[in-house]
């Protein structure tokens, strides 16, 4: 309230120096309404007080990112399967068509010979991608790597741009001032400039809980009241400086629109992790070799003062350095873990190789831990053999009813082997909800998403495990 009360206070202090400037010279009897005088006085020194006055910080960090940003247009193909009701054989034989969907976003260039930042769920599935810079003009992008764990994308085009200041978020204060750039509804508007909105930094360091509707992993984020609409996604955040410091990528709204509570990745992760992509195509993700209750335990924070382990791989990082199934993980790295989603956060930013000091709950003290980490194990055996060693049944209301299952769709995993439960996690009873940003709604959908792996892809399962939500993530190689 202060600072609204102190703006409009300079507002008005403004508006009366101005009226003061802009008045009558002295001796001149004021102008009457409706009267044009034929030669009317000028006065340089008010114009110049009036450009100043709308020559803001906001005005000149919107100037100096605008011409970094560009609007992204994507098809792709979603395959759609019908049945006739009619038919009396179409449960067994569904009608599958193809249908084209376009889709719109936005993003910025890193670096000057055209290689642009984004968000991985806008470029996910994508056959074809158009770039538009700020004059109007098209340029096919080549999509270089994406991120699904991240919401990162890196794309390119053969043509320079030029990069967007880079600044940090790790100094960011609750309430400094931010400008979100973007193309909200780039399909209705008759140019690629793109829409600024300013705001405030709401809040930072915020662990979103997945949802039915999306997987996570959207942790450390900086949240903003500054508009963010359909289209924005990819776009920068930037500061009063016109620097960016973080990446636009969704909002809670009820309505599909703006309500003043948006997300963004902070600038740090998304230029890490498009440099590894720029770099070698991929992202090489850190494996600690250990599994933490998930949000069924959400409750339990306070009365055991961190978070349990439910899982340790046998020979994995973890392990060798002495942590154990139902150890309580109090901090990792210096951060205080409350829940599974902070420690979700100390794992996204690790790199192979790195080591994390933990701090385990021992009676009424602490002790420490150390774990180096180490590469994903891989899934070596043929995707087809995977297959046969994991049998899935879609869920549908009697299955739900009969397992007592929240999820009420997914796959379930009704049997599974030895060999496929030691490489991916999995156990019989799980109902697997998303392979990394896809929403899972049969068992013939996964086995369809697993095929479409290539070699060397990271990919997360969320997976329903005795009403808890739970992630694994594999490596195909």
């Amino acid at each position: 309230m202060v600072h609204v009360s102190r703006s409009r206070l300079i507002a008005t202090a403004s508006l009366a120096a101005l009226l003061v400037a802009c008045g009558p010279p002295s001796g001149e009897p004021p102008m009457l309404a409706g009267q044009t005088p034929s030669d009317p006085p000028s006065h340089p020194a008010a114009s110049s007080a009036v450009d100043a006055s709308r020559r803001t910080a906001i005005v000149d960090a919107a100037a100096r990112v605008s011409p970094s940003v560009v609007s992204i247009s994507i098809l792709s193909r979603r395959r759609v399967q019908g049945r006739d009701p009619f038919d009396p054989f179409a449960f067994f034989t569904p009608q599958t068509t193809e249908q084209v969907v376009q889709g719109y976003c936005t993003g910025f260039a890193i670096r000057a010979d055209g290689v642009i930042l984004t968000n991985q769920h806008c470029t996910e599935g994508a056959d074809s991608i158009t770039v538009s810079t700020l004059d109007g003009t098209d340029y096919h992008a080549t999509l270089l790597g994406e991120d699904p764990l991240t919401d990162i994308a890196v794309l390119k085009v053969d043509h320079d741009i030029p990069a967007a200041p880079i600044g940090k978020s790790a100094d960011l204060m609750i309430g400094e001032w931010v400008i979100a750039l973007g193309n909200p509804y780039t399909y209705l508007l008759g140019n690629s400039e793109p829409t600024v909105t300013a705001g405030v930094v709401s809040a930072t360091g915020r662990n979103v809980l997945p949802s039915s509707n999306q997987s996570g992993l959207y942790l450390d984020m900086i949240q903003t009241d500054a508009a963010i609409n359909p289209g924005n996604s990819g776009g920068p955040l930037t500061n009063a400086l016109g620097e960016v410091v973080g990446v636009n990528s969704f909002i809670f709204t009820s309505s599909g629109g703006s309500v003043g509570i948006g997300f963004a990745i902070p600038i740090e992760r998304a230029v890490r992790v498009a440099g590894e992509i720029v770099k070698q195509g991929e992202v090489r993700r850190a494996w600690t070799g250990l599994e933490v209750a998930g949000a069924g335990a959400m409750r339990d924070w306070k009365s055991q003062g961190g978070v349990a382990v439910t899982r340790v791989a046998p020979d994995g990082p973890a392990g060798k350095a002495g942590v154990r199934q139902g150890m309580i993980l109090v901090e990792a790295n210096g951060r205080r873990l409350r829940n599974y989603l902070d420690w979700e956060a100390v794992k996204l930013d690790l790199h192979v190789g790195d080591a994390v000091q933990l701090r385990i709950k021992q009676g009424t003290g602490t002790r420490a831990l150390r774990i180096v980490t180490g590469d994903l194990p891989t899934v070596t055996a043929a995707r087809v053999s995977v297959l046969k060693g994991l049998d899935l049944v879609s869920v549908d209301p009697s299955v739900q009813a009969e397992r007592n299952l929240r999820a009420d769709r997914g796959a379930l995993v009704y049997r599974i082997t030895d060999e496929v439960q030691r490489a991916t996690g999995l156990q019989e009873g799980d109902v697997i909800l998303f392979i990394n940003r896809t929403a899972v709604t049969s068992a013939a959908q996964v086995a369809s998403l697993l095929e479409s792996m290539r070699s060397g892809q990271v990919f997360r399962i969320t997976f329903e495990r005795q009403g808890s939500m739970v992630f694994t993530e594999l490596q195909f190689r």
